[in-house]
């Protein structure tokens, strides 16, 4: 498919992120339909161009369509863009594999691993979609809210198919958002993944009011946690130094509109997992993300001390105060591996 031949979209998740990507592609000019579950917020989005759930008060294009049918979203569909939560995302894709145009590719904004398996997206969509469909995943910095409001945002597409990848790039730039391209979906799903569990880290610090100084160390000692698995599993380095990697993870980890963050945050103030949870109201990947970004770790004999004290802190096994200690508690050592960029 040229870069420019792109017509119609079909965006899978009707939640903040989804509708968000939906308004924006509508926005730039595309024959865009939303499909969702929920059919009260599905009419909303359709007939009164609101989400009133997740983005209130925001008006929609009304180019928007949006539909409960997934057969009707995806008639004619020359991109389908899923964004769904990670534990929907094999689901979504066997739903759609039958009904999917034989020419669109697919491409995801959902962030996180599969659950139970440890899986990277990808994997799970070579396996339901075939090796044959062209995939790519486009995440980096981006709060649904300030997309959805029209305010500055860049983002990155890897693919496996720099054609279609590119052709996912041109749906999403526009005047107020930049969509660049690269080619390592492994190291871009990891960044995209772990950001989640290193934003917990920060919130926790920050609840506790341990100051500026730790937050930075925690940034960018995650930072060195997400290069390190990132090289054992064979990622780029630079991917995780862009958009993908350092720019995610600075958003997530300072920004008051991550949900991980006010989880963190609600921890670290001595509030329980539960009711943080609760008070959110909406998906936190990082409960799960952590479970699994161990899981790498442990297969790639890495050690990772801030993601192995959240993933216990989330578990209960240990309070944040104790995880603070063993963060502490650590020998003195040499800033990067020698091979880290070899």
């Amino acid at each position: 498919m040229e870069a420019n031949a792109l017509a119609s979209v079909a965006v899978l998740g009707a939640g903040s992120w989804g509708t968000a990507l939906a308004a924006l592609i509508a926005r730039h000019g595309h024959p865009t339909v939303l499909w969702g579950r929920d059919g009260d917020g599905v009419d909303a989005i359709d007939q009164r161009h609101e989400n009133p759930r997740y983005l209130p008060g925001i008006a929609l294009p009304d180019t928007l369509r949006a539909t409960t049918d997934l057969a009707v979203a995806l008639k004619g569909a020359d991109l389908v863009l899923v964004v769904v939560p990670s534990h929907a995302f094999a689901e979504t894709l066997r739903k759609l594999a039958p009904l999917r145009p034989a020419h669109a590719g697919v491409a995801w904004a959902t962030k996180g691993f599969e659950p139970g398996s440890g899986r990277f997206l990808h994997e799970v969509a070579e396996e339901v979609l075939g090796e044959d469909v062209p995939l790519a995943v486009v995440t980096g910095p981006s709060f649904a809210k300030e997309v959805a409001q029209g305010l500055p945002t860049a983002l990155t597409v890897h693919g496996s198919d720099g054609a279609f990848a590119q052709s996912v790039a041109d749906a999403l730039h526009g005047p107020a958002f930049r969509a660049y391209t690269g080619n390592d979906m492994l190291g871009a799903e990891l960044g995209g993944a772990m950001k989640n569990v290193l934003a917990v880290a920060t919130g926790v610090a920050d609840g506790m009011q341990l100051g500026l100084n730790a937050r930075a160390g925690l940034i960018t000692r995650g930072l060195n946690e997400m290069l390190r698995l990132n090289h054992a599993i064979g990622g780029k380095a630079e991917t995780l130094m862009g958009l993908a990697g350092l720019g995610d993870l600075v958003l997530t980890c300072t920004g008051d509109l991550s949900r991980n963050r006010r989880l963190g945050l609600a921890l670290g103030r001595g509030q329980s997992i539960a009711d943080a949870v609760r008070e959110i109201g909406q998906v936190v990947e990082s409960v799960q993300t952590a479970d699994e970004v161990m899981r790498q770790a442990e297969r790639h004999g890495i050690e990772l001390p801030i993601s192995s004290a959240v993933q216990a802190v989330l578990h209960g096994e240990i309070t944040p105060a104790e995880g603070l200690r063993l963060l502490l508690s650590r020998e003195q050592k040499p800033e990067y591996p020698r091979d880290l960029f070899g």
